[in-house]
């Protein structure tokens, strides 16, 4: 059998070069690659877009703009952790109490600074706010000097119990009388009905110092 004219034995070895390589190899796409291309499938049906390119556009914005708003989250979430649990740490030794909030007061008692935070609301003559804080005040310093032994969850009568001197007991008494009257009973009081209380409290805190 005669070869054929022209061709030389080994033509074929020439041939074996990417660049004459004709077989189309398709890449694997990725999980994120192929949930990119479901949502701009959807955009295409939802918002009637007939270009896949312009689909995809909107996908890649709508994601950058969704990881920023996660992004901006999570650091107002340890922002808020932060000044709410280590207001110190943040602020320098400046600051020598921890931010409390007025609704978790009773929770951090042992925290809280209740002579700034009657300076304050005097000043603002908040005075029903006022007798809360030379309430809790006035708990704070029973339970340092080990008279009480305070918890959020006991009440006036639980503490009354616990004391066992007479007269700071009479005291305790009249000041949780005052207290209940005019912080749950909602009692307004003028300048001369604040001034007898604050005396009262103020009284029995000389006594404890």
């Amino acid at each position: 059998m005669e070869k054929s004219a022209g061709l030389a034995p080994n033509f074929k070895s020439k041939y074996k070069d990417n660049e004459f390589q004709y077989e189309v190899k398709l890449s694997d796409k990725s999980l994120w690659d192929r949930f990119k291309e479901w949502l701009a499938y959807w955009f295409k049906k939802i918002f009637g877009i007939s270009d896949a390119k312009v689909s995809s556009n909107y996908v890649e914005i709508t994601l950058k703009v969704l990881a920023g708003l996660i992004v901006t989250y999570v650091v107002y979430l340890i922002v808020k952790v932060i000044l709410n649990k280590e207001g110190q740490w943040v602020f320098g030794k400046s600051t020598t109490k921890k931010i409390i909030h007025d609704d978790d007061i009773e929770k951090n008692l042992v925290h809280v600074d209740f002579e700034k935070l009657l300076k304050q609301t005097l000043k603002e003559n908040n005075h029903r706010l006022a007798i809360r804080y030379y309430y809790l005040w006035t708990l704070k310093k029973l339970s340092e000097r080990n008279i009480i032994e305070w918890h959020v969850d006991k009440t006036n009568t639980d503490y009354l119990y616990e004391i066992q001197s007479k007269e700071l007991k009479d005291n305790f008494q009249y000041l949780s009388y005052l207290y209940n009257y005019i912080w749950y009973g909602e009692f307004e009081m003028n300048d001369t009905t604040f001034n007898q209380a604050q005396k009262a409290f103020e009284k029995t805190l000389q006594s404890l110092r």
